[in-house]
């Protein structure tokens, strides 16, 4: 089997950590961030040098370049670019704050956004490479009480489906990686609620203020899903999205359905708005 260099964000808990460990266990090497020092000190201390691991909080977006070229700079080639760090915000928009508003889309959206920007120079000179975008379910289907951490998501998709069409002629491949519910830490530990108004209580937004019952675990396997995310880079050419979990896979299926249901019967309408030949 071939051995990668990774650089992944986030690798402290959740999927980044999964990956981590099954990646440094078969013999990559992996560059990881993350924003609690300290937190990962045991991986170093039993893989030492295959370990290179940086502190970085995505949100300031200049240190994102100043780390992902020192990542580059220190081990020459990086094969495959993971953007896994970020983190839940529900609430309806109106129950959100100004600051959760912009940390929320400057973590989900911004900083990966910055990452890739920061990997591509390096991707293009060494004659491609793999980006992994970690996105969920909600990529591409909503949910009341999450319009938020929709719009980070939604966006970012759009931003590297776009960038995959840009980058395709130098051998860079992307993938958007849609997981359903899993258990990690994300959903108990690293998620944030608004603070309810109580004009939502009725509301179908009030859903969400149950998010963090440990009496409904999720469904996913996250040591599953890193394995299938792993074995992703392998595949060619590069899955544009990876759908993973069976509830993931339903919701995002019946949102292309139903998008689709909604636009199929305006196709008549939509052409009457064309300029017609000879005017």
């Amino acid at each position: 089997m071939e051995r990668r260099t990774w650089f992944i964000t986030g690798v402290n808990s959740g999927f980044g950590r999964h990956m981590t460990e099954r990646l440094l266990e078969r013999g990559d090497r992996v560059a990881g961030t993350v924003r609690k020092r300290g937190s990962v000190d045991d991986l170093k201390a039993a893989y030492g040098d295959r370990f290179r691991v940086a502190h970085l909080d995505v949100t300031d977006l200049s240190e994102v370049r100043r780390v992902v070229d020192g990542a580059f700079g220190d081990l020459g080639r990086i094969d495959v670019v993971v953007n896994n760090a970020g983190y839940g915000l529900f609430g309806a928009a109106e129950e959100l704050t100004d600051e959760q508003v912009v940390h929320q889309l400057n973590t989900n959206l911004l900083g990966s956004i910055q990452v890739v920007r920061a990997a591509l120079p390096h991707l293009r000179r060494q004659g491609g490479g793999r980006i992994i975008q970690l996105s969920t379910y909600g990529g591409q289907a909503t949910n009341p009480g999450a319009s938020l951490y929709h719009a980070g998501k939604w966006g970012i998709e759009g931003f590297m489906e776009a960038t995959a069409k840009d980058v395709a002629p130098f051998g860079i491949g992307v993938t958007i990686v849609e997981p359903g519910g899993a258990r990690t830490e994300f959903r108990f530990d690293s998620l944030q609620l608004a603070d309810p108004m109580p004009e939502y209580d009725d509301s179908p937004a009030a859903m969400v203020r149950q998010a963090k019952d440990r009496s409904r675990p999720p469904l996913g396997d996250p040591a599953k899903m890193a394995d299938l995310i792993i074995a992703s880079a392998d595949q060619e050419p590069a899955p544009l999205r990876l759908v993973l979990g069976s509830d993931s896979y339903r919701a995002v299926r019946a949102a292309l359905t139903e998008r689709l249901a909604q636009i199929e019967p305006q196709e008549a309408q939509a052409a009457t708005t064309d300029i017609a030949p000879g005017e």
